[in-house]
């Protein structure tokens, strides 16, 4: 009987080896691909929010870190891509949390212009409610694009408000937290970037292409 079990947790041992062995080469093989294709969609978002055409430089490894709970929506680590014409400052592309979205956080990019204006916004991931919250995708709302050549005057600037709060952004029928809680970071980020921006622009490059 000893000698079964034996043979049995053998046979187990080496089938598990041989599995994670497979699962370890094909991640290997792979994490190229991975790496690629999540650089690509990086590209194509960072087009989206800073126009082209304004900067010079490889915007997507011109990237340094940032932290800020109480603008930038987590306790952890985040990013901000800056784009260059040479070396004149042109925008920042941040990566930004809205904390109290409807279903739990909402990851947001922020496109701003030195001079504090927004140039586009995107969202990146959501848990909102499919049909309702999801609107603030560009798939399906051009909703998200409300933001662009906005800017604020300080931080208590009442405009940055959906309607329904007296501020002049649209809601959404029947889904008001969702649309609230993105312009509340999207304000919170143009506030950050007026605070810090001199720091932003004079970090070297620190986080890379991650």
């Amino acid at each position: 009987m000893n000698k079964i079990i034996t043979k049995n947790g053998l046979i187990l041992a080496s089938f598990a080896l041989v599995i994670t062995t497979i699962v370890g080469i094909t991640q290997h093989l792979t994490k190229d691909k991975i790496d690629e294709q999540e650089r690509k969609q990086l590209l194509k978002t960072l087009d989206q929010v800073i126009p082209r055409a304004s900067y010079n430089n490889k915007l997507f490894l011109h990237c340094v870190p940032t932290l800020s709970q109480q603008f930038l929506g987590s306790s952890k680590t985040q990013r901000a891509f800056l784009a260059f014409n040479d070396d004149v400052p042109v925008a920042a592309a941040l990566e930004t949390i809205a904390p109290n979205g409807y279903n739990g956080n909402i990851y947001l990019i922020v496109g701003i212009s030195y001079d504090g204006t927004v140039t586009g916004v995107r969202t990146l991931s959501h848990q909102e409610t499919p049909g309702l919250g999801d609107k603030i995708e560009l798939s399906r709302s051009d909703w998200i694009n409300s933001f662009a050549t906005k800017s604020i005057t300080d931080h208590r600037d009442q405009r940055w408000q959906v309607k329904k709060d007296g501020g002049e952004f649209d809601q959404f029928t029947g889904a008001t937290i969702t649309p609230r809680a993105v312009v509340a970071a999207v304000k919170n980020t143009l506030v950050y970037f007026e605070l810090n921006k001199a720091q932003l622009f004079a970090q070297p490059q620190r986080c890379g292409d991650k």
